[in-house]
């Protein structure tokens, strides 16, 4: 397939799992000559195939191994750039509107098992109690091992009402856990905000999409006419990201007219791009400008912005800009660290490949790829600790940080972080008599110390530790990196 078919689809993804800018880029890249194409490895490439077709045990349509070899080169650059056949293609644009059906998880692939980053809250996989970093190694009656992440997010999709049972392995438990979940049309909503108590707001975004901006200031001024605020806490935990222009339309409605927001820096010209709080750089098309109706307090109230190792790329793309411009104080623990773009190029009218093509900065030039932003304050998830999580450098493949240093320096600030078991009670953000880091993100606006709780450590009940069978000690080791026998049934 000559790259100059390559149609450009104009669309940025910013998240460490899905969403998009529609913007113009990297055109240098869909017009290269075939003259440079390199021809001696191109005639291996036909000779694969040729042998495929000559000699595999069944025979396989010319598309479907051209779909495996697209597939693979992308796969192989790192863990964001994919190829999305018709029905990828199809959930990439559902999942920047907020609706689709399924679970409610974000997922990564791990040594080829799923591996949960974050369930999204009020959905049944929250529900049922799926925590980050649990892995996936059948669905149904169907290992995950072989299967490539598309394969998986597909088979976890389907009609509502339908169900799918996950055994799942989790760091700590002798034997793997089997949940059967109905999946639900999943409808993300992207903004929610409460008075916390008089004089101090609250804002969560969950995931930024189309209407986020719109919602941040809708939630702006339903605030305002509850009284005159004193402080304002913007939660970005667990935010997986979604559409660049929407991170920069809320920083925008923290920050000064046309002030830096993020940047990006790529090979090709077109990449190297300045993102700005202006409606050129939020806006898309003839939409109006949903900051006119901005209340006047928006840009002077005082700030946190919670984040943690679920914040990533757009969260953090926000984050960053008001760290860097003193414009709220940073509080939680370090973010995921996905300092990636991808764009969208199309390949047909309903298949296209998300390729990553440049790293962002934040407007102070910090590159944050595989080292995340860094808290003003650390303020760890638990009394006790932060919990086990995943993060974009624990990623096979991911991209070094070319800022070496940082990364040194942010390995260092959290080498002394203490790793707790995640409890066993599912923890509802936003919920002060439960979220310890949003209570100690009060106290701190407040002018108040962080709260300093010692709890005695729990013990296992009795039996919760029994013998796995032989057919989840394979599981395990599969999990474990020990080599995994294949039972064959007796004829």
């Amino acid at each position: 397939m000559r790259s100059s078919s390559l149609k450009q689809l104009g669309i940025i993804l910013t998240s460490a799992l899905a969403g998009a800018l529609f913007t113009f880029n990297i055109a240098a890249i869909a017009n290269r000559s075939t003259e440079s194409l390199p021809v001696e490895e191109l005639r291996t490439f036909a000779d694969v195939f040729n042998a495929i077709q000559q000699g595999y045990v069944e025979p396989v349509s010319d598309r479907t191994l051209i779909d495996h070899a697209i597939s693979g080169m992308l796969s192989g650059l790192d863990p964001h750039s994919a190829y999305l056949d018709k029905e990828a293609f199809k959930e990439l644009q559902e999942g920047t509107q907020g609706e689709f059906g399924g679970l409610g998880i974000e997922v990564g692939m791990e040594d080829g098992f799923v591996k949960v980053v974050s369930p999204m809250e009020n959905t049944p996989a929250f529900r049922a109690g799926i925590k980050a970093g649990d892995l996936i190694v059948k669905l149904d009656d169907t290992p995950v091992k072989g299967m490539t992440q598309t394969e998986a997010v597909k088979r976890m999709r389907g009609k509502p009402g339908t169900k799918i049972t996950l055994t799942i392995v989790r760091k700590g438990t002798d034997r793997p856990i089997v949940v059967t979940i109905v999946r639900e049309i999943i409808k993300v909503q992207s903004v929610r905000s409460k008075l916390l108590e008089p004089g101090y707001g609250y804002i969560r975004i969950a995931q930024f999409q189309e209407n986020t901006g719109p919602d941040v200031v809708a939630a702006l001024n339903k605030l305002a006419e509850q009284g005159a605020l004193k402080g304002l806490i913007l939660d970005l935990r667990n935010d997986p990201g979604g559409l660049l222009n929407a991170a920069i339309g809320v920083s925008a409605a923290f920050l000064p007219k046309d002030t830096l927001v993020v940047s990006t820096k790529g090979r090709a010209p077109d990449a190297q791009r300045k993102y700005h709080a202006r409606p050129a750089d939020y806006l898309r098309g003839t939409a109006a400008d949903y900051l006119g109706k901005l209340p006047a307090y928006a840009r002077q109230v005082k700030m946190t912005v919670l984040v943690n190792a679920g914040s990533a790329s757009a969260s953090e793309i926000v984050a960053g800009a008001l760290q860097d411009h003193n414009r709220a104080q940073i509080v939680g623990t370090p973010t995921f660290g996905k300092g990636s773009v991808q764009t969208i190029l199309s390949l047909s009218e309903n298949t296209a490949i998300k390729l990553t093509t440049s790293r962002y900065y934040t407007p102070k030039d910090r590159s944050i790829q595989a080292t995340g932003i860094e808290p003003d304050i650390v303020v760890e998830d638990s009394p006790d600790g932060s919990w086990s999580h995943i993060r974009e450098a624990d990623l096979i493949g991911h991209l070094d940080n070319q800022q070496v240093q940082a990364q040194a320096n942010a390995a260092a600030k959290t080498e002394n972080s203490k790793t707790v078991s995640p409890p066993d009670k599912i923890i509802e953000l936003g919920k002060l008599e439960d979220d310890y880091q949003l209570r100690q993100a009060l106290r701190l606006m407040k002018g108040e110390k962080i709260e300093q709780q010692e709890q005695a450590a729990k013990k296992a009940p009795e039996g919760q530790n029994a013998a796995a069978s032989d057919e989840d000690k394979d599981l395990i080791d599969a999990v474990s990196g020990r080599i995994r026998i294949e039972r064959t049934p007796m004829q």
